[in-house]
């Protein structure tokens, strides 16, 4: 799946998996000094359906207060240890004692089984960790059961901070939106597959200062030239040249679901095609929420995706204006099987998975936050990577689908701590290598 997100924002909007970062990118949002008091527990995610009449009127952000960060030496990461160059790995606190429900490590115990086949064969791209190193954490998760996760994360891994450990979080959703197989009245928005001249390039065959960039574009006569952007996709430019798999009612809607890079398309007959990430025409990502802001379009208390939206449908003219400033597109399949699907190839699940920089953060690695906000603390395991989601400490978190999914990720911006749940003798390894 993909995510993209509104990044410095209340409104969270995640990248697609398969999401090509850009030659440069942007390091994630410095979070504020949070002051460390007594520490709250972490409650079972709220990610049950709503009572009748919707979560966003009614819904109270439950505050919370982090955990301090871990202090003094640590290793030095280098550049042959990971993307992180530079950065003070620092061995982080025991698990159990961490502040961590049951629930939310049975949830995450069950996400993680379903990453060891990818972690156990795949190259981490952040250098952390090697395929060998999952296998023991697997193979103890295969056979523990359902009891006492806990104390399985406990003794199969140890926590290591990534820097201060300052973390920003932001939340993704499935959204269902008016949709269609079949263009007819009042459904005449296009939902483009991915297009036939669509190329993707990996810029490291060239050169190894290349290595983990990649572009897209298309073949101009001799010149690879970049691809068409939103402005002229949505005036028509890929007539021809791209499949429509369904159409959408609404354009405003649709372009927040290609934000979530995935959802569900209700027709009015009840019938329901959900759709997921294909590719992207590898134009950077504007967050159009953050130009509304620095534009003093949003009034205070207005800048997450409900108040975003009530903007734009009261401006349409300006909206999408504003919309197309975000030059980045999204293409997309017919999802068939279970999804929506993460960056590892494998299904997400509500309040378990979370989106990370695999330049940082190993995927399928579990991930304990501890924020200022309560419904993202405790454990996530990474499962998912978004155009926006950079940096060592940033991460999006998974709500689900539903009105209160919507309310929740919609409205997520937390600060706080972050420990990566590494396997047993990683942090060791590591030292010893900088040495």
């Amino acid at each position: 799946m993909r995510r993209l997100a509104l990044a410095l924002l209340p409104l969270a909007l995640a990248g697609c998996a398969g999401t090509i970062p850009n030659a440069q990118t942007s390091t994630a949002p410095p979070p504020s000094r949070l002051p460390y008091e007594t520490v709250t527990p972490a409650p079972s995610r709220p990610v049950a359906p709503p009572p009748t009449g919707g979560a966003s009127s009614s819904y109270v952000i439950p505050r919370a207060t982090p955990l301090p960060a871990m202090t003094g030496a640590g290793v030095i990461a280098s550049a042959d240890i990971a993307q992180a160059a530079g950065q003070t790995l620092r061995r982080g606190p025991d698990i159990a004692g961490l502040p961590i429900a049951s629930d939310d490590a049975r949830a995450a115990l069950a996400a993680f089984r379903l990453t060891c086949p990818s972690v156990t064969r795949r190259q981490d791209a952040s250098g952390l960790t090697r395929p060998e190193d999952w296998r023991a954490p697997c193979d103890a998760a295969a056979a523990w059961g359902d009891k006492d996760p806990v104390r399985f994360f406990a003794e199969a891994f140890e926590a290591v901070q990534i820097g201060e450990g300052a973390a920003f979080a932001t939340g993704y959703f499935e959204p269902e939106i008016a949709g269609t197989r079949t263009r007819q009245p009042g459904f005449e928005v296009p939902v483009y597959g991915r297009p036939s001249d669509l190329v993707d390039v990996d810029l490291s065959q060239f050169s190894p200062e290349w290595a983990g960039k990649k572009i897209r574009g298309k073949v101009k006569g001799s010149d690879f030239v970049p691809y068409d952007d939103r402005t002229q996709i949505e005036q028509g430019s890929l007539n021809g040249r791209a499949p429509i798999i369904a159409w959408a009612a609404d354009e405003i809607e649709f372009f927040f679901l290609q934000v979530q890079g995935s959802g569900r398309l209700r027709a009015p007959d009840g019938s329901v095609v959900r759709i997921g990430y294909a590719s992207q025409n590898g134009r950077d990502y504007t967050g159009i929420g953050a130009l509304m802001r620095d534009r003093g379009l949003l009034a205070p208390g207005q800048a997450s995706m409900q108040g975003i939206v009530a903007w734009l449908r009261a401006n349409p003219e300006q909206g999408r204006a504003i919309m197309r400033e975000n030059k980045s597109f999204v293409f997309f399949r017919e999802l068939t099987g279970p999804g929506p699907l993460g960056a590892l190839g494998y299904q997400v699940e509500a309040g378990s998975t979370v989106a990370a920089d695999p330049k940082f953060i190993p995927l399928g690695a579990p991930v304990f936050l501890s924020m200022d906000r309560a419904e993202p603390n405790g454990l996530w395991v990474a499962q998912d990577t978004g155009g926006a989601i950079k940096g060592a400490n940033r991460f999006d978190t998974f709500w689900g689908a539903g009105d209160q999914a919507r309310t929740i990720a919609g409205g997520m911006s937390a600060r706080g701590l972050a420990l990566i749940l590494l396997p047993r003798g990683t942090y060791d390894r590591l030292a010893a290598q900088a040495r």
